[in-house]
């Protein structure tokens, strides 16, 4: 997929995590420093922990004024996307110049990976929210789950993440993503738990594979097993994260782009990306859409020769 100028931003997206968000991602698609088996988004085609700017910081202030003048009721301005933003050495500067036009909280989704770099930690001292993940802390089962490139160590990564707890005055949310037989076990999770009372994050949030995996034989946990999770970090604060399944559960909603989901569909399968192509929309914001028509039955995901199909639900690709 191209990296377009018309993908710096997107949404606002419904999002359980953070309510209204609008989405900027600044990096080219699947450009990260993990390749983590269990990614929706794909494989990482971009694998790296090199930090460039990638797109200008005035382009990005540009293409983000018209959406900030449309949308006054945005929960976050959220940096997120497709790969790992940090990795846009001009990260730091642009949360600095959206603070003089926008009073909006701004919220980072990041892997955690590059925070043993000082520079990162301080180019998002400027946040309002960090939402590091943390799946694993023994080497053998990041590099299982998470595939780190070349230089990324996890024990480095959880010492960066402890000293931003120290430095930082916003809020950090941790999310554990759960593989079944991969980092569930007893003694992983116990070393994960006792991480994250050193980290300190004002919240937890648990979750698992809710849609076919960058790679095969990825399984999901059950809700049980989350729940058990959950009571067994009592001193920790936890919530399970659950994905948007009732179409009145999307604010921004609209009728004609899910009609067009669905017509486009029947028609001819296509990949999360064509129809990202063909809508113009951000794959994160069509995905709630995805989601909506798959609970309803009307849709489902396939994957033929390793890659991900949306097709109608009762049509069958041989």
């Amino acid at each position: 997929m191209s990296f377009k100028k018309n993908n710096y931003i997107f949404g606002p997206v419904p999002s359980r995590r953070l309510g209204i968000s609008l989405g900027i991602d600044l990096i080219p698609f699947k450009t990260c420093s993990l390749d983590c088996v269990y990614c929706e988004c794909g494989r990482t085609t971009n694998f790296t922990r090199i930090r460039k700017p990638f797109v200008s910081v005035d382009t990005i202030i540009e293409d983000l004024k018209p959406y900030l003048n449309k949308n006054n009721k945005l929960d976050y301005i959220t940096f997120s996307g497709s790969g790992e933003p940090t990795l846009n050495s001009d990260i730091g500067k642009i949360i600095d110049r959206i603070k003089k036009i926008s009073d909006t909280p701004i919220a980072v989704l990041t892997n955690g990976t590059l925070m043993d770099d000082a520079s990162v930690r301080q180019d998002l001292l400027n946040s309002d929210l960090v939402l590091p993940s943390l799946d694993a802390v023994t080497a053998e089962i990041f590099n299982k789950i998470n595939r780190p490139a070349k230089g990324v160590n996890i024990l480095n990564t959880i010492e960066g993440i402890i000293k931003f707890r120290s430095e930082y005055m916003g809020k950090i949310w941790l999310e554990v993503f759960i593989a079944s037989g991969i980092n569930d076990s007893k003694e992983e999770l116990s070393k994960i738990h006792n991480t994250i009372l050193k980290i300190k994050p004002e919240k937890v949030q648990l979750n698992t594979l809710d849609r076919p995996p960058a790679y095969d034989n990825i399984k999901s946990i059950t809700m049980d097993k989350l729940d058990q999770i959950r009571d067994e970090w009592k001193d920790l604060p936890v919530e399970i994260i659950k994905r948007i399944k009732k179409r009145e559960e999307i604010l921004s909603f609209s009728k004609n782009l899910e009609n067009n989901i669905l017509n486009t569909i029947i028609r001819r399968p296509l990949t999360i990306d064509d129809l990202s192509e063909l809508t113009g929309k951000h794959n994160l914001e069509l995905y709630k859409y995805i989601d909506v028509l798959a609970k309803e039955k009307k849709i489902r995901e396939k994957i033929i020769n390793n890659k991900i199909f949306l097709i109608p639900f009762e049509k069958q690709i041989k």
